[in-house]
């Protein structure tokens, strides 16, 4: 019975976590779609971080830009697998991961459904820009840090479980 009400606290932190990384993204998109210059970069550090507003109809490193609806597809599957996942939760670790890659890729499927030019096809916004290297936005950041974070359980801490459970 306890492991039972435990799962069901991991599935609350997992569809948490998405919910709250869904909100952060749109709110940040709204509010830089409604502030800055489009393709004009607004200095913050210099060169080195600068808000950018762009559209970017493909993904990371605008690859794929011709691939849209295919995007939002993948996007919609990760969501769903990510919701599936939630139930399953056994850890606050995962639970986390889990919230953070499906609220990610439903923060930006939101903008595939929503923005111009619509219907799976629509471009996603982003703002954050580092040097040269990318511009993204708060659901990109939560998807890269939600795998890190499964990379990690998965190459280091599980293997270090094992070990001791060995022991």
């Amino acid at each position: 019975m306890k492991q039972q009400s435990n799962r069901g606290t991991w599935t609350g932190v997992a569809l948490a976590t998405l919910a709250v990384v869904v909100i952060v993204d749109q709110l940040s998109k709204w509010l830089a779609v409604a502030t800055l210059p489009p393709r004009e970069p607004v200095p913050v550090l210099g060169d080195w971080f600068r808000f950018l507003l762009v559209r970017n109809p493909g993904a990371a490193f605008s690859m794929g830009t011709d691939a849209t609806i295919v995007l939002a597809f993948i996007q919609l599957i990760a969501v769903g697998v990510a919701v599936f996942l939630a139930f399953r939760a056994r850890s606050g670790l995962s639970a986390l991961t889990i919230g953070l890659i499906g609220g990610g890729a439903a923060g930006n499927l939101i903008d595939r459904i929503f923005r111009e030019p619509g219907g799976m096809r629509g471009h996603v916004v982003d703002f954050f820009s580092f040097w040269n290297f990318a511009i993204f936005n708060v659901a990109d950041i939560a998807i890269n840090v939600g795998v890190v974070l499964y990379l990690t359980i998965v190459f280091i801490a599980e293997p270090r479980a094992e070990r001791k459970a060995q022991e």
